[in-house]
């Protein structure tokens, strides 16, 4: 019998997420309603399951007769439709949980500020060298509720922190919560109900289930040790009982006690790769992987494009595109252990104080600041770098970054902040950095 048989579901948002959801809502029965406050492409997938379209905007007509909604990531929580739902005594999902409640097979839920999409990553990996047909999906870029209606063995879902405030269901065999810091603040309206929906994803976990934390991560720590089952710990020096850690460069597991079980070394040496491939190895020998299957996992997954990866060299200058750190806190591990850089930061700040940056002072030789909160990063750094430079595209940024840099130093790109108040995401953001860069390559070689 389908699981929805006889609802009628209204999605608000068009999106990946929106579109995944309405189709996984008309394939389990239900009369499905789409509406957009922009336009609609046209999804002849899902005209011919019958969901319908709805454009122009979200209004009040459009929950007559609804049974559920089902809101994407990019609604905020206070938008003027789910205040109509609510008022009207109607449930509210995220995707997250329509999976949750349409998944059969075992899963992994994985969160955090940073980090999440490279330890999911390297969980699937690890459970998919055991012979488990595995995937990762959630906030990664494949739907939970997708992913849950496949054959899958098991599923290991990145879960936000939008998409963890709307869930209900969400019970995950283990959980990690890998960091918190300020991110998305407009969205939650305050750090505490940013933290508050990032603990979720413990929330329901009890009896055998496990929670990963993170030891070297003060307020992770005390938001983890409230799971109400068994907790595990990750972090980046020697492990102590019931923790992964690292001895000599080695990850190192003594969650089973004594003796130690080494795992071996991830395939990249920077910090938040080391961190994240802890917590992964925390996850995946909490739910029964074997030492020998996560060392295979290592060896493949390496870090993802827009993190950390180095785009071109100029006159012995590096140009590092990390475009994915978001945040001050994933732009301080961008700077970890480098000197002598040239930082391009600034975008659109989501309600984050962007202060915390100016810790990284010491270590910078300039700062190119961009988008909405140039001024801001502007600011911070006034009088404390030789040098400040304001640039009016990503383009401009890299010349003027190369006219600051020094030879054996970094340009790093590590905005902390978001990306769509000059470019459509993080992505197009790191591209055109790294275009830029090696043209500038190219035409110093040439010269």
């Amino acid at each position: 019998m389908n699981a929805f048989a006889g609802e009628r579901a209204v999605v608000v948002g068009a999106g990946t997420s929106g579109r995944a959801a309405a189709r996984a809502l008309a394939e389990e029965g239900a009369r499905v309603l789409v509406t957009e406050r922009g336009s609609i492409a046209d999804d002849d997938a899902l005209r011919a399951l019958g969901v319908e379209m709805a454009t122009g905007g979200h209004r009040p007509e459009h929950l007559d007769g609804a049974s559920l909604v089902v809101t994407s990531p990019g609604v905020a929580q206070s938008a003027e439709v789910l205040g109509w739902a609510r008022e009207r005594g109607l449930a509210i999902w995220s995707e997250l949980e329509l999976g949750a409640r349409l998944c059969t097979v075992p899963y992994v839920g994985i969160t955090g500020t940073n980090g999440k999409t490279t330890t999911t990553e390297i969980v699937a990996a690890s459970l998919r060298a055991t012979g488990l047909d595995a995937i990762a999906c959630g906030n990664i870029g494949h739907p939970f509720s997708l992913a849950a209606r496949e054959a899958r063995d098991a599923l290991a879902v990145e879960a936000s922190s939008f998409q963890l405030h709307f869930s209900q269901t969400f019970r995950p065999r283990v959980s990690a919560l890998l960091n918190v810091a300020d991110d998305h603040l407009d969205w939650h309206g305050s750090r505490r109900a940013y933290v508050e929906a990032k603990a979720r994803i413990f929330e329901l976990q009890a009896g055998d289930d496990v929670h990963v934390g993170n030891a070297d991560d003060e307020e992770a720590a005390c938001v983890s040790r409230a799971a109400r089952c068994r907790v595990v710990w990750f972090r980046l020096g020697p492990p102590a009982d019931q923790e992964v850690g690292f001895v000599d460069g080695d990850l190192v597991s003594r969650l089973g006690g004594e003796p130690e079980v080494h795992i071996g070394r991830p395939a990249s040496e920077t910090g938040g790769f080391r961190a994240d491939a802890a917590a992964a190895t925390a996850v995946a020998l909490s739910y029964g992987v074997p030492a020998e299957a996560i060392r295979e996992a290592l060896l493949q997954v390496r870090p993802l494009p827009h993190r950390g990866s180095t785009v071109a060299t100029v006159d012995g200058v590096r140009f590092v595109d990390d475009s994915k750190a978001t945040n001050p806190h994933a732009a301080l591990a961008a700077l970890d252990g480098l000197r002598d850089v040239v930082l391009i930061a600034g975008g659109r700040s989501k309600g984050v104080d962007l202060s915390p940056l100016g810790e990284a002072a010491g270590r910078l030789s300039g700062v190119v600041a961009i988008g909405e909160a140039a001024g801001e990063i502007a600011e911070i750094f006034a009088g404390r770098v030789p040098a400040v430079h304001r640039a009016g595209s990503i383009e401009e940024a890299v010349r003027a970054a190369a006219d600051q840099a020094v030879s054996g130093g970094t340009v790093l790109l590590a905005p902390a902040c978001a990306s769509q108040d000059m470019f459509t995401d993080y992505r197009e953001r790191g591209d055109r950095f790294a275009a830029a860069a090696r043209s500038l390559q190219e035409e110093r070689s040439v010269g």
